[in-house]
């Protein structure tokens, strides 16, 4: 339990200072936004309630005195005329407007209201000297005191309007008070949040290279022949089990040396030279060096990908110490090899991997593939202007053997460089000369030769083209192999 709660993920690391850089910009954010659409809603609602009481100083100034001089004049019947119904919609329009003005803007509107029920009153008196049959000169004066009253309810109306103006005046200062602190929080913000995320960007990869250099400074010892050197346990969540499987490569390495030296044989030696070819110091060091750059970058899912087939690679690598692995696992070797190197060599490097599905329970020998491929790599494609591909293929043929191929269409060899190495190949003597292939291709050979009992090994095709390295061996199942060799499920 107390290594769990030490441990610390660098995916979980990103996503923590994702989370809180997304919290720190887009809080305020939506704290700005809120207060601008509160603002923007007042005001809105001001211009809605302005343009309400226009439209009613229209009704109140022109169209009840009209509709009362009408019943007047005898040119309309009160009924006719609709000059309650219009004294109706003014007195509801005010009363809807009054709950939702501010307290200071209702007052006048609540005086226009109470004024309406004295105008109300006048043309209540009409009505009733109409049904009285009273002369027209005192409907007249009436008439005059309903224009003067629709006249001081106008003005208590435009009163209103004015309050309105002043207070949308008022919120329109507000809003612009609002976007100039808020402009001004939300540049802090950034400022602060860049500052944040320099300092955590370095800490996390401070965080990831301090395990990666004692990985480096372990290899190194290792490469070194220092084969007690072992890693102490990481913190960092992605590195453990690399950190587990390079501790157990060098168990491995150190026990298969005691076993060499005393076993004196010459195919546990050429197994073992191969095994330590296999595990190059150089790529290892490039690999996490590429970690570091993606982490350091915040690439996230390429950090877990390359830290992932480094993993395999050294799993496969190892295998339990088992002479013979599944062709899937050779497969799966050779696709994690690839996959990192296609990292450092993206843009010279593709590949195909044509190996079917049906032939991966099939049993070969271990680490047959992965040094033709690269040998491929650094003396085919890398050292030819523009890259190139390297194609992987596998077959079983009618006669029960497997067939595989490595091609590429790097720089190849000439007839003189071609024939020199087929020499070596017999000899079993390997060289580092550019362009005549390393260790890996004289290695190989001569496995395939000792374990499969044959002749010959590989077969070597190149021109200007590229270069192609095929061998065929006997096809084993689970079952075919001797007991006495170990092997890997």
């Amino acid at each position: 339990m107390e290594r769990i709660k030490k441990e610390k993920s660098i995916l979980g690391r990103i996503n923590d200072l994702s989370h809180k850089l997304v919290m720190l910009l887009v809080f305020p954010i939506i704290i700005s936004l809120l207060l601008m659409l509160f603002y923007a809603w007042k005001y809105h609602s001001s211009i809605v309630r302005m343009e309400t009481i226009t439209d009613l100083k229209t009704v109140v100034a022109e169209e009840i005195p009209g509709s009362a001089w009408n019943i007047v004049s005898g040119q309309e019947t009160v009924r006719e005329s609709g000059i309650y119904p219009k004294m109706h919609e003014v007195d509801s329009t005010i009363e809807y407007i009054v709950e939702r003005s501010g307290q200071e803007n209702s007052l006048s509107l609540i005086v226009a209201a109470r004024t309406m029920q004295t105008l109300e009153t006048y043309v209540d008196h009409i009505r009733d000297n109409i049904t009285e049959q009273v002369p027209v000169v005192e409907n007249e004066e009436i008439l005059a005191e309903v224009r003067g009253v629709a006249s001081l309810v106008d003005s208590m109306l435009n009163e209103y309007i004015a309050g309105e103006i002043k207070s949308a005046a008022r919120m329109s200062a507000g809003l612009w008070v609002v976007i100039i602190v808020t402009a001004a929080i939300e540049i802090l913000i950034v400022i602060a949040a860049v500052w944040y995320k320099r300092r955590s960007v370095k800490a996390t990869a401070r965080f990831v290279k301090r395990p990666i250099d004692r990985l480096e400074e372990v290899t190194a010892l290792l490469a070194e022949g220092t084969l007690d050197a072992r890693l102490t346990d990481t913190d960092v969540t992605e590195l453990r089990n690399l950190t587990l499987q390079v501790n157990t490569m060098a168990d491995r390495l150190e026990e298969m040396m005691y076993k060499s030296t005393q076993d004196g044989k010459k195919l546990r030696k050429a197994e073992l030279r191969t095994l330590q070819a296999q595990i190059n110091p150089h790529f290892l060091y490039n690999t996490l060096d590429a970690i570091v750059w993606k982490a350091e970058a915040g690439e996230k899912d390429e950090v877990i990908q390359l830290t992932s087939a480094l993993s395999d690679f050294f799993r496969i690598s190892l295998s339990s110490g088992a002479d013979w692995i599944p062709i899937s696992q050779e497969k799966k070797h050779i696709e994690g090899y690839l996959k990192i190197q296609q990292t450092r060599y993206r843009d010279i490097l593709r590949y195909e991997i044509d190996i079917p599905d049906e032939i991966g329970d099939r049993y070969i020998l271990k680490l047959l593939l992965q040094p033709l491929v690269e040998n491929a790599l650094y003396h085919g494609i890398k050292i030819k202007r523009g890259g190139g591909r390297i194609r992987v293929s596998g077959r079983e043929l009618e006669n029960g053997e497997l067939e595989f191929s490595v091609q590429d269409t790097g720089a190849g060899m000439s007839a003189e460089q071609l024939e020199e190495l087929n020499e070596r190949m017999k000899k079993g003597q390997p060289s580092v000369s550019v362009g005549g292939g390393g260790f890996g291709l004289v290695n190989v050979n001569m496995r395939i030769r000792l374990y499969y009992n044959r002749p010959e090994g590989l077969m070597i095709k190149s021109g200007a083209e590229g270069t192609e390295v095929s061998f065929r061996v006997p096809c084993r199942t689970r079952e075919e192999i001797d007991e006495h060799e170990s092997i890997s499920g």
